[in-house]
C-alpha cells in the first residue's frame, strides 16, 4: 500500500475514530456474550468497509488475511485443521469464486457492448415524462430479472440510467436499481440462484412464485420515492439525440453471451450434473462467447483492470463468509425468515438457503423473498449491488447507501408483512417427500451453477 494511501487511512481513522472505537467495543461485547471470534472478525471487516469506503479492497484483503490466519491457527475449517484444511476449503470453494469472477468481468464487458449499441440512448423516447419515466425504468429492470441473471439486469439498468440521466444517477436510485433486479428474481425459479436451489431440492415452483406478492408491493414502496428522488436530482433527457444508427451486431453479441450462460447451465445440469461442481462452466461459457464475438465487435478491454479490483473485493468477502461457522439456524418460522433477509444483506445467502432446505419447515415463498431481496439493503449484500458499484464507484459507501436508499429496507419489511397477511405462513416440511426427483428444468441457474454467492 502506498505511503499516500496509509496517510489517507490514518486521516479517516482520525475523522471516524468514534465509530472505529465503537466497532471495537461492540466486537468486545460480542465476545463476552459468546459470539464466536470468527463472526467478530468478519463484523469488524464489514465495519471497516463501512468506515473506509474509499479503500474497501484493502480492508477486505486485510480482513480476509486475519480471518484466514485465525482459522488456520485456532479453530480450523470444516475440511480440516491448519493449512491442509484451508487448502481443501479452497478446493471446495474455487468453482463458486471462479464462476463469479468470470461473470463479473464478463458482464462488465457485456454492459459496455449494450451501451455502445446506442439502444440506451434511444430508450428515453419510450419512457414517460417526469418521475414516471424513472419508475418505469425500475419496472423494466424488475421484469428483466425474472428471466435473466440479476447481475445483467442491474448492469443493463445502470447503463441505461447513465444515458437517460446524463450520468447523474442518485445513490438512492442506484440502490433502487439493485432492489428491482433482486426483487424481480425472487419469485422465479430461473431468476435467482437461491430459488433454483429450492426447485432442485424439490420445492414446487408455485410455492416460490408467491414471493412476487411481497416483491411487487416492495417494488411500489421503494420505486416511487426513488423515482421522485432521481427526478429532483437529474430528470430524464427526452430530447436525447442518437449519433449514428443502432449497432445491431452489438445487441446480438449481448444476446449471444446471455444465451451462452443459460445454455451452459442447462447442458451441464441436465447431462453432466455430476460435473457441475467441478468446473466454472458458466463463467467459461461467457468468456468463450466474448472471445468468439470479438472478431465481430471488439470489447473495451480497458475496462477490465477496474472491474477486476471490484471483483477481488467481492470475492474476498465471499471467501470470508464461507469460513464462518454458520452451522445452525433458529427454528423455522416467519420471524426467522424475516431475520434471514437482514442477515443476507451481509452474509452469504447460499449456505443460509442450503441450511434452511436441510432443516425444512419453511414457507418457501417467504424464504425466497427474504434471502433474494434482503441483500439489496447494503451495496455489497448482493452480486448485483457489487457489479453496479463497479460502474458507479460512488455507491461503495454503506452510510450513503442506507441514508439515501432507506426505503429499500422499509419496502422489504412492508412487503414481507403484506405477504404474511394476504397468504399467511404455511410451512412445508415435506417438500422432498412430495418430489423425490426434482424436475430436470430445475437445472437452469441464470447466475452460478447449483451454488453461488450473493444474489439478488
Amino acid at each position: 500500500m502506498a505511503r499516500g494511501t496509509w496517510k489517507s487511512v490514518a486521516r479517516i481513522v482520525a475523522q471516524e475514530r468514534g465509530l472505529f472505537v465503537g466497532a471495537l467495543i461492540l466486537g468486545g461485547a460480542a465476545l463476552e456474550l459468546g459470539v464466536p471470534m470468527d463472526f467478530v472478525l468478519f463484523g469488524l471487516t464489514l465495519a471497516g468497509v463501512a468506515l473506509f469506503h474509499r479503500h474497501v479492497l484493502w480492508v477486505a484483503l486485510i480482513g480476509l488475511a486475519v480471518i484466514t490466519l485465525y482459522k488456520i491457527g485456532f479453530t480450523g475449517f470444516k475440511t480440516g485443521a491448519g493449512i491442509p484444511g484451508f487448502g481443501r476449503h479452497l478446493l471446495h470453494e474455487w468453482v463458486i469464486l471462479t464462476n463469479l469472477l468470470g461473470l463479473l468481468l464478463g458482464f462488465a464487458l457485456l454492459s459496455n457492448h449494450f451501451e455502445e449499441s446506442k439502444i440506451p440512448a434511444v430508450l428515453p423516447h419510450f419512457l414517460p415524462d417526469g418521475w414516471k419515466g424513472a419508475f418505469v425504468l425500475l419496472v423494466m429492470i424488475f421484469v428483466l430479472s425474472s428471466f435473466l441473471d440479476n447481475i445483467a439486469a442491474a448492469i443493463i439498468g445502470g447503463t441505461i440510467a447513465a444515458t437517460v440521466f446524463r450520468r447523474k444517477v442518485h445513490i438512492g436510485y442506484l440502490a433502487a436499481i439493485v432492489a428491482a433486479s433482486n426483487a424481480g428474481g425472487s419469485g422465479s425459479v430461473v431468476g435467482d440462484t437461491t430459488t433454483t436451489m429450492m426447485w432442485i431440492d424439490g420445492v414446487s415452483p408455485i410455492a416460490v412464485l408467491e414471493a412476487y406478492v411481497a416483491a411487487v408491493v416492495a417494488m411500489v414502496i421503494f420505486g416511487i420515492p426513488a423515482a421522485l428522488q432521481q427526478h429532483r436530482h437529474s430528470p430524464i433527457i427526452k430530447e436525447a439525440k442518437v449519433e449514428g444508427r443502432v449497432d445491431w451486431p452489438r445487441v446480438a453479441i449481448v444476446v449471444i453471451i446471455l444465451l451462452s450462460a443459460i445454455a451452459a447451465n442447462v447442458v451441464v445440469n441436465l447431462r453432466f450434473a455430476d460435473k457441475a461442481d467441478s468446473f466454472p462452466f458458466i463463467g467459461a461459457a461467457v468468456w468463450v462467447a466474448l472471445i468468439v464475438c470479438a472478431a465481430w465487435r471488439q470489447p473495451d478491454w480497458k475496462l477490465l483492470p477496474e472491474a477486476l479490483k471490484g471483483s477481488i473485493f467481492l470475492l474476498s468477502l465471499i471467501l470470508c463468509a464461507s469460513m464462518m461457522p454458520v452451522e445452525e439456524l433458529p427454528a423455522a418460522s416467519w420471524q426467522t425468515a424475516l431475520g434471514l433477509g437482514f442477515v443476507s444483506a451481509v452474509f452469504d445467502n447460499i449456505p443460509l438457503t442450503a441450511l434452511a432446505l436441510k432443516q425444512g419447515g419453511y414457507d418457501w415463498g417467504f424464504l425466497a423473498y427474504a434471502v433474494g431481496f434482503g441483500g439489496s439493503m447494503i451495496w455489497f449484500g448482493s452480486s448485483a449491488g457489487v457489479a453496479l458499484s463497479n460502474l458507479y464507484p460512488e455507491a461503495k459507501s454503506v452510510g450513503l447507501w442506507l441514508r439515501h436508499g432507506w426505503y429499500v429496507a422499509v419496502a422489504y419489511v412492508i412487503g414481507f408483512f403484506v405477504l404474511l397477511v394476504v397468504l399467511g405462513w404455511h410451512p412445508d416440511a415435506k417438500h422432498k417427500a412430495k418430489q423425490a426427483t426434482p424436475p430436470a428444468a430445475a437445472a437452469v441457474v441464470p447466475g452460478i451453477p447449483g451454488q453461488g454467492h450473493f444474489t439478488s
